[in-house]
């Protein structure tokens, strides 16, 4: 079965769900075909989980955060979902421009930016900004008659993995001067935006944040509000379970019903789009005892795509190819660098692996191909594309 057929073989396919449930077998010729480290990208997974949020979230225009993973192929699937996209830099701007995807359905989120990106924005035709704060919103001066902005307001969260209003965020308090100064300015401000945290592992930091940008607005009601824009954060499992997308929007939902009628509400899913529509296969490129455990040395690791346990907080669920028999013992997974720093797992039971065998990582999409580094020029893994990765018909 070559790549084109093998891909026809997926594509006949449904669902794809855990490891157990993967066409192991197309897999397997995957590897062979490709070699590995290999990052599979599955389509009828980008699909599942774009529909799972749209239906969870009715009535919310989904902007695709790009920077999760800008893949040509996961943002062409979702222009055909009618998904609409979150850009960050210019080269996310070039990247959907040259994909043919309609500036109209782009907004630029990065509360900080260059003129020249600015300028590199509303080239492409997109016109929505976001600012949080007073020297971000004098940028825009040049461009009043063009750009219209939304404010991106701090809700501090403890539940999200990553705190994203550490960084960036207007603070509450500080909300009305800023306000005033677009007003001063003759800028145009149509909406409020926040983001609660990559990873939440409660909705209620998002309910928090939708009750005081409602409130913001009816203290602000001179402003010609259009836009709540309530972020991402929606959760994935890795290791551990999260809540249904379905039950952990249901709060949302409910305090979304209180937004004015007038009000459209967007979101920025990336890792809830893009994580589980990816896998990594990888070999064991070397072994050794080292004390009482087998060190096993992978063709890829925190260097590479494996990259997000560093830089994302994630931890991969990882497992063999194929089943096999045997005591399961402590074992380390390696990186294949010249550093220490690059070890996967230093406490994994695993039975005996021999040198070439085939592992699987999963939830691989978001944030890891994203931070991969080329370190020891190790290239980064190939990606092949599929329809679908099921075993079940």
């Amino acid at each position: 079965m070559d790549a084109k057929e093998l891909n026809h073989h997926f594509a006949s396919h449904a669902h794809p769900a855990p490891l157990s449930d993967y066409d192991r077998a197309a897999l397997k010729q995957l590897a062979e075909i490709h070699g590995t480290p290999l990052l599979v990208l599955n389509l009828a997974a980008v699909d599942r989980q774009y529909r799972a949020l749209a239906a969870a979230l009715p009535g919310v225009k989904l902007f695709y955060a790009v920077k999760a993973l800008a893949h040509p192929a996961l943002l062409a699937r979702l222009n055909q979902l009618g998904g609409c996209f979150d850009l960050a830099t210019a080269g996310e701007v070039n990247m959907v421009r040259d994909l043919g995807i309609a500036a109209e359905r782009c907004i630029h989120t990065h509360p900080i930016k260059k003129d020249s990106e600015i300028r590199e924005a509303l080239d492409f035709g997109c016109t929505r900004f976001v600012v949080d704060n007073l020297a971000e919103v004098d940028k825009f001066l040049p461009y009043r008659q063009t750009v219209e902005l939304i404010v991106r307001v701090s809700y501090r969260s403890q539940d999200a993995v990553v705190d994203l209003s550490r960084k960036f965020g207007c603070a509450l308090e500080e909300l009305d001067a800023l306000l005033a100064h677009v007003d001063k300015q003759g800028l145009t401000v149509k909406g409020l935006s926040f983001h609660v945290g990559s990873q939440s592992t409660s909705p209620a930091a998002h309910v928090r944040a939708i009750e005081a940008s409602i409130e913001a607005m009816a203290r602000f009601d001179k402003m010609d509000w259009q836009w709540l824009d309530i972020g991402g954060g929606f959760p994935v499992p890795y290791q551990t379970p999260v809540m249904p997308i379905e039950d952990f929007c249901a709060p949302i939902r409910q305090a979304l019903a209180a937004v004015p009628e007038a009000v459209e509400i967007w979101a920025e899913p990336g890792r809830f789009i893009a994580a589980p529509a990816m896998i990594e296969l990888l070999s064991v490129m070397g072994r050794a005892r080292r004390g009482t455990r087998m060190w096993y040395y992978l063709d890829d690791g925190v260097y590479g795509a494996l990259s997000g346990q560093i830089f994302d907080h994630a931890l991969y669920p990882i497992g063999l190819l194929t089943p096999r028999e045997g005591a399961r013992l402590p074992s380390v997974l390696a990186g294949p660098t010249c550093d220490s720093i690059d070890v996967i797992d230093e406490d994994i039971d695993l039975p005996p692996l021999e040198i070439g065998d085939v592992l699987v990582a999963r939830m691989m999409g978001a944030y890891t191909l994203a931070s991969a580094t080329e370190f020891n020029f190790y290239p980064k893994p190939q990606v092949v594309v599929v329809e679908d990765l099921s075993s079940q018909p």
